[in-house]
């Protein structure tokens, strides 16, 4: 499924989305994230080990909701799964990732031993609440 005009301009943004996935005994988990994209996939840093890794791992169906910070009732839901894991490129994603949300060069949380991964989302459902 291709994402909408309106959610592309979302992701392209400033505006920070909350996954959802899914635990192991099924309730949810929700995650605040820094979002991005390629084409229609959209893309997802974090560091692996984290709870919304391990369940990904697991289960790959996951709910985004990327909310307009100008107008928090402006927003976009994207169902979808994640489609792939990817270390390649995922330091230098964090840090233009970073400079998006932050205006830093680099991101400021690095932790040692941390290793970064992508999570690839493709979308399956694109819902517009405006």
């Amino acid at each position: 499924m291709r994402l909408t005009e309106f959610a592309r301009w979302l992701i392209d943004g400033r505006n920070v989305g909350i996954l959802a996935t899914l635990m192991a005994d099924g309730s949810p988990h929700l995650s605040p994230v820094y979002v991005d994209r390629e084409g229609d996939i959209v893309l997802v840093n974090t560091v692996i080990g984290r709870v919304k890794y391990l369940n990904v791992k697991r289960d790959p169906k996951v709910s985004l909701v990327v909310i307009d910070h100008l107008n928090p009732l402006q927003y976009v839901e994207i169902r979808g799964r994640v489609s792939e894991l990817s270390v390649d490129g995922a330091e230098e994603h964090i840090d233009k990732l970073a400079n998006r949300y932050m205006g830093v060069k680099e991101h400021p949380f690095r932790r040692p031993g941390q290793k970064r991964i992508i999570m690839k989302i493709a979308p399956e459902k694109v819902i517009e609440y405006r």
